[in-house]
């Protein structure tokens, strides 16, 4: 399985950033070393001062595809969910400035954090959904899915020109303004509408 993020899908988060807005969606991956084992922590890696929290809205891919029209797109996911992309920023601004990829910063072991699944079902609309993440119990990000660039189901359009969807990959859709840096000894919580789909403590 792959995990395929979106970067720059709202545009409070781009303005927070000081980067431009794209003309159509930034893609980067993470490797299946990235995720957090259940129930685990995440540990604040030697490498970087200023680790970065982002939540996002993710999906899992229910089925084999490639070229993907629109109006099938729906066809390809049953599940939804949180993830956290963590970013060592400082490594990040570093890269970008002398032009490099991003991976060091955004890819490491340990980066990408996977809660609790809900059946789509449950919800009235994938494109009007509210989520956010607390830090010690204080919101620090809260948005609505509403508020994308570019909706679950076209960017499912989008990435499969590129990549051939697989059974069981993972596509996070990008963070909303709020990011920030984690402390020692914090505890984030996430939750889509009401339910609390993700807690982590950081070590």
């Amino acid at each position: 399985m792959k995990i395929i993020c979106v970067g720059r899908n709202y545009v409070d988060h781009i303005k927070e950033l000081n980067n431009n807005k794209p003309k159509e969606p930034v893609l980067f991956l993470k490797p299946q070393t990235a995720i957090i084992n259940k129930g685990q922590p995440f540990f604040i890696p030697s490498f970087s001062n200023e680790i970065h929290y982002e939540l996002e809205v993710i999906i899992k891919i229910n089925r084999l595809g490639r070229f993907i029209e629109k109006k099938f797109s729906h066809k390809y996911y049953d599940e939804i969910g949180l993830g956290i992309d963590f970013t060592a920023r400082d490594l990040q601004l570093e890269l970008k400035k002398n032009g490099l990829p991003w991976e060091k910063a955004k890819a490491f072991d340990g980066s990408c954090l996977i809660g609790d699944w809900k059946n789509k079902k449950d919800f009235n609309n994938i494109d009007n959904i509210d989520f956010r993440l607390t830090k010690n119990d204080e919101i620090v990000q809260n948005s609505n899915t509403s508020l994308m660039l570019w909706k679950v189901d076209e960017l499912i359009e989008y990435i499969s020109k590129f990549f051939t969807l697989k059974i069981g990959d993972i596509i996070f859709t990008g963070t909303p303004a709020g990011v920030g840096k984690v402390q020692l000894n914090d505890k984030l919580k996430g939750y889509l509408n009401d339910n609390e789909l993700l807690t982590i403590n950081i070590k």
